[in-house]
């Protein structure tokens, strides 16, 4: 069975929400509905037009803004802070399934973490666990009064810094707010509700739901990208699941076609081909996307579904950048038409574009332009500017 690369992409852009229009409600119910389709949110502190979480959410909703998220994960906990592949926001339903992930965590972080950080944290386990239980919530600059501050990045966080993202990651602590962008700690009993604590299912009903999930958010995957999307399970428990599922007639092979019209061999749902045709139309408008956006996280998968090949240059030296320190991705209907360095100066109220790099053979004419103004105006609004300014010679040769 063949998925041709329209269909793919259809199919694709379809379940990871951004072939229809972003229209609809951004807050409350809505909010947690989307995100709970989406399967999770991941979490970055880059603030060069707006953080990836909320560049996520708006580019499906434009009627999203960012203090509607605050009451879902802080006061409602319909939704909470772990891993996935990293930091992300997830449906407070997983919960009972992050049991086994904490435990793996624990033994997997056990030997890797003592290679990369300093020595002494597990000694401040009992000690940060006690004083939240009789003080309160705390934050890293709350705790390790006395230690050495790091001056570099994670890899030299004081001991007592490196304890609380052990017993977080562990789930022994969980995140109940954000002050800024800085996590507050909390016992877990204190913040995830009881409900959700409970009746956590076996290891096995954990992988099944793992594979099973992974795949219908994604729509199509080989092995590798099953075992991706959650991060939390071992390749020989994919290719069991993967060997089980055939047998019951749960999935079938598939042969997904790439930009580039190569094949790849991959697994779906018996009827892909009806729900790819069934798939909308991708919208035509433009969007700016995050670049930890669901549907880009997998470079290797965004490459072949589109022809996009795209690199985060934060820790490539300016002078050795091809493009910029932080650009985003455009996608037009099905395709990835460009990408665009784009900063919002907020002090001076002004979305300042500095260069913007059309795909090969794409062309950026009036029409084109138009499209883009309009999604600039939109991401000026949201990210409290109200003008719009392009440098000489932002627009570069595609």
């Amino acid at each position: 069975m063949l998925l041709t690369n329209a269909l793919a992409r259809r199919l694709f852009l379809h379940r990871h929400l951004l072939a229809e229009p972003p229209l609809g409600a951004g807050s409350g119910q809505a909010l947690a509905d989307l995100i709970s389709q989406l399967g999770f949110v991941q979490v970055d502190s880059i603030n060069t037009l707006a953080r990836a979480h909320h560049m996520i959410l708006f580019s499906r909703r434009q009627s999203y803004r960012p203090e509607a998220l605050k009451p879902l994960l802080e006061d409602q906990r319909q939704l909470w802070e772990h891993w996935t592949h990293d930091a992300s926001i997830i449906p407070i339903a997983l919960h009972p399934l992050w049991q086994h992930r904490f435990a793996r965590d624990a033994e997997r972080l056990r030997g890797s973490w003592k290679a990369w950080f300093r020595d002494g944290y597990e000694a401040q386990f009992d000690t940060i666990l006690d004083r939240i239980a009789r003080d309160g919530p705390v934050t890293s600059t709350d705790v390790g009064q006395g230690e050495a501050r790091g001056k570099g990045g994670w890899w030299d966080w004081h001991p007592s810094k490196t304890a609380l993202e052990w017993l977080w990651r562990t789930g022994q602590l969980a995140i109940t707010r954000r002050d800024g962008f800085q996590k507050v700690y909390d016992l877990t009993e204190r913040v995830i509700p009881q409900a959700h604590r409970l009746d956590s299912p076996d290891e096995a009903a954990m992988v099944d739901w793992a594979c099973c999930s992974a795949l219908d958010h994604l729509g199509f995957a080989d092995a590798k990208e099953l075992r991706g999307y959650w991060h939390c399970l071992r390749p020989d428990e994919v290719k069991t699941w993967l060997k089980s599922a055939l047998a019951r007639g749960e999935i079938t092979e598939i042969e997904v076609e790439g930009a580039d019209l190569s094949r790849k061999r991959s697994y779906a749902r018996p009827d892909v081909l009806a729900d790819a045709s069934l798939a909308p139309e991708p919208s035509p408008r433009l969007r700016l996307l995050s670049p930890f956006d669901p549907a880009l996280r997998d470079r290797d998968r965004a490459e072949f579904l589109f022809g996009f090949h795209y690199r985060i240059e934060v820790f490539v030296p300016e002078p050795k950048r091809i493009y910029g320190y932080y650009v985003f991705p455009i996608l037009e209907a099905d395709r990835l038409v460009g990408r665009i360095d784009v900063k919002a100066f907020r002090a001076e109220n002004t979305l300042r574009i500095k260069a913007l790099w059309p795909e090969r053979g794409v062309k950026f004419g009036a029409g084109r332009l138009r499209k883009l103004e309009a999604e600039l105006q939109r991401w000026a609004a949201f990210s409290g500017c109200d003008r719009v300014e392009y440098q000489p010679g932002w627009l570069r040769e595609g």
